[in-house]
């Protein structure tokens, strides 16, 4: 069995996979080092990936680094992986999606593939049917726009995401919602649309922890998968045990 660590923004997700499969996941808080002694405890794990984004307590890192399996440390542009990077600067490019692409590539060789995922961040990563990461782009996700809206103004008040959001707001926390909502919608449509032109057979992957209510106006082969992550995670944890036999 293998462990899977991925430390995002807002939590850490523990994942254990077996065979290629997910067996369980469980989101514990950067600090909680006692959820993590459970959660390594409960199965038997032979090794384990660790992917971050962000920072969590010396205590957990030390309890990661003591675990009785040997534990990779993924970090982009030194890790090997099973496709290829033609970014500029591969040092810097965030672990989280560089192993989206991965993953959405194992699910779906031979495809031109856009991975989406909402969260902290709105990213947009391109990998080619040649198995070639491409490169992605960046935007704010929902949360993020919400407040900026609040702390960049004097007036504005600061909205859940959570509520009403029609197509024409009626008030001023309808009209927040809605503009960020539906702009995410309409962004993430315009993406597709203008990657079709050049990859007419694309496929697209949703994932992320943040859902959205997204409609779609271009009839195109869309996959949920909210593990896409995880599994290309343990996708180059297994490349490595492979390369390294």
């Amino acid at each position: 069995m293998n462990l899977i660590v991925d430390i995002g923004n807002t939590c850490v997700k523990l994942v254990c996979f077996d065979d290629g499969e997910v067996i369980e996941e469980k989101r514990v808080d950067g600090n909680d080092v006692v959820a993590l002694s459970r959660f390594c405890s409960k199965y038997p794990f032979s090794k384990g990936i660790v992917s971050s984004v962000s920072s969590v307590s010396d205590s957990f890192m030390e309890k990661l680094k003591g675990l009785p399996f040997r534990v990779l440390e993924f970090e982009s542009g030194v890790t090997p992986v099973p496709v290829s990077i033609g970014y500029n600067t591969p040092l810097t490019l965030g672990t989280d999606r560089l192993a989206a692409v991965v993953g959405a590539n194992d699910c779906s060789p031979g495809k031109d593939i856009l991975v989406i995922d909402i969260g902290t961040c709105v990213t947009y990563d391109l990998i080619s049917s040649s198995a070639e990461y491409l490169g992605g782009n960046i935007s704010p996700g929902p949360t993020m726009r919400l407040k900026a809206l609040h702390e960049y103004t004097s007036r504005l008040p600061l909205v859940e995401r959570r509520g009403e959001a029609p197509l024409v707001g009626y008030s001023t926390e309808t009209a927040i919602r809605s503009g960020v909502l539906h702009g995410i919608e309409y962004e993430i449509n315009g993406y597709i649309h203008r990657f079709l032109t050049k990859y007419p057979h694309l496929f697209v992957y949703l994932t992320g922890g943040v859902q959205l209510d997204l409609h779609f106006s271009e009839k195109i082969t869309i996959f949920a998968d909210r593990f896409i992550v995880p599994k290309g995670l343990n996708r180059i944890l297994e490349y490595n045990d492979e390369i390294n036999k």
